[in-house]
């Protein structure tokens, strides 16, 4: 049993292969090396947190690669786990672009009809209307279209009043709220008539 908090490469290789005393073979690994691999995720647009869950892959990385025999030892244990810590941050900051594209054309597209919805329904005053198309949405629905149309609140201050767990979770339920009323008017050519009306009425 090993009686010392050092560890040499190799006697952390023995550790994790033949898993005798493997809680403290990781535990000097963390203790030694996650500092320095902390610092490289810090240095490339990463956060303490992002660090804290690639650190973690990485390390599930190097052990099942151990356990598998997969480790040929060509570098030490701190560079293996560096180029580890490394491609698994580059793909997760590609991953993050990608998506952050996809999220900014999604936004666009969101706004375009909130805007388009928001234009028609502050021209008219068929308050009654209104109310009787958003109660056949739901009540959820109703309120959040209420609360921001009705009463100009705050994507923040709707959000608290009606518990839900962040902005944009609100918003993406606001944006199916909105296609819902669309697709209600658009479906019914008298519901359709009479809000087209109601408009031409106000403007």
């Amino acid at each position: 049993m090993k009686k010392t908090d050092k560890y040499s490469d190799q006697e952390l290789i023995e550790a994790i292969s033949s898993r005798n005393n493997i809680n403290p073979a990781i535990r000097f690994m963390y203790d030694g090396y996650y500092r320095y691999l902390e610092n490289y995720v810090l240095q490339n647009s990463g956060s303490t947190d992002d660090a804290a869950d690639i650190i973690q892959e990485a390390f599930l990385v190097f052990i099942k690669t151990v356990e598998e025999n997969k480790y040929r030892q060509e570098s030490g244990v701190k560079s293996f786990l560096y180029s580890i810590v490394k491609n698994l941050w580059i793909t997760e900051l590609r991953k993050r672009k990608s998506m952050g594209v996809r999220n900014e054309i999604f936004e666009k597209e969101k706004e375009s009809v909130s805007q388009d919805i928001s234009q028609s329904l502050a021209k008219h005053e068929s308050r009654k209307l209104i109310m009787d198309l958003f109660q056949t949405l739901g009540d959820k629905c109703r309120n959040i279209l209420l609360l921001f149309y009705y009463e100009n609140l705050s994507m923040k201050d709707i959000m608290e009043k009606e518990d839900f767990s962040s902005e944009q979770v609100l918003r993406n339920k606001k944006h199916k709220c909105l296609k819902s009323l669309i697709e209600k008017i658009q479906s019914d050519e008298k519901t359709y008539s009479t809000v087209k009306n109601a408009l031409q009425y106000a403007g």
